[in-house]
């Protein structure tokens, strides 16, 4: 399906979405499968999409983004992602690496050696360029290695950090049947800025609905700390994040599609570009705040 090409006003460098799943559905368990897929009238077009990178290459173009990450993770109680997501999105992404990032996760409650050694194998024999978390499914907080609870997190940051890969971690509520929204309180992050001082942590969602103020702290408190606003809708980012400008050069956008609720990238575009912001803020948002965090666009 062909789309028009959407510009932005103001903004002349490449525009990356941060936050794209691009996911393996064949191993949804089928009440997750059911929730992703419930009134979307674009299903074969995402299957489509879902089989094709070059054809998700132009679609994207055609929706005014030249690079996405696409993010994947492991939660096999809540989503049933395993570790093969890691593979799916490495193949999906082989020779397109510059306009397509590559996010994935290991399984942190295991022994350390082992977590390293799936750390290793994901970022130096897959490519990966980017470690998703995702507490409210995958049943643990983003700050559990420093009770004990599961050690295994910190290898996981250890060996993020030590390959200048970024790590995202989902803030707020999750509408996915098991999930545990408390553990998306995005203060857990505080200990991870702490502990890993060189490590790139994004903060997905914005905390959405109900921690925006802490995510705006912790932005504001450490330079490692980066926000993406996937999923809120643009028109009310202003009410959520209304000194979004101060941190505008560590704001991610994103759009999360096609998550729950999220209609189509280029529609969330035009709602962004159309915000009571400057030229600069909507450029460091749309471009130069990801060129800190992901290297340049090609």
């Amino acid at each position: 399906m062909a789309t028009e090409k959407v510009t932005v006003p103001g903004v002349t460098s490449p525009v990356t979405d941060a936050h794209v799943h691009v996911q393996p559905w064949g191993q949804l368990l089928p009440q997750a499968k059911s929730l992703l897929r419930a009134g979307r009238a674009d299903l074969e077009e995402i299957d489509r999409l879902f089989r094709d990178p070059e054809a998700f290459l132009e679609h994207i173009e055609g929706q005014g983004i030249r690079r996405a990450a696409l993010i994947n993770y492991v939660a096999p109680e809540v989503m049933g992602f395993t570790e093969e997501v890691n593979d799916f999105i490495s193949t999906f992404c082989k020779g397109r690496t510059d306009r397509l990032i590559p996010f994935g996760g290991v399984e942190p409650r295991r022994d350390k050696g082992q977590v390293a050694d799936s750390m290793d194998r994901i970022v130096g024999d897959l490519g990966i360029r980017g470690i998703k978390l995702h507490p409210p499914h995958q049943l643990y907080a983003a700050n559990a290695y420093s009770n004990g609870e599961v050690s295994g997190l910190a290898t996981v940051y250890e060996k993020a950090q030590e390959a200048g890969i970024p790590v995202m971690i989902h803030t707020g509520t999750s509408v996915f049947p098991g999930a545990r929204s408390r553990l998306g309180d995005p203060m857990a992050a505080d200990d991870i800025a702490v502990d890993f001082r060189d490590l790139k942590i994004i903060l997905a969602h914005g905390g959405r609905p109900i921690w925006m103020e802490t995510c705006f702290f912790l932005v504001r408190r450490h330079p490692n700390v980066y926000l993406d606003i996937s999923s809120l809708p643009p028109k009310r980012l202003l009410d959520y994040f209304p000194r979004l400008e101060k941190i505008a050069s560590k704001v991610l956008f994103g759009t999360d599609w096609p998550a729950p609720g999220v209609e189509g990238i280029a529609k969330n575009l035009e709602e962004f570009r159309a915000l009571p912001l400057g030229d600069e803020a909507k450029t460091e948002i749309l471009s130069r705040a990801a060129e800190s965090v992901f290297g340049p666009a090609a």
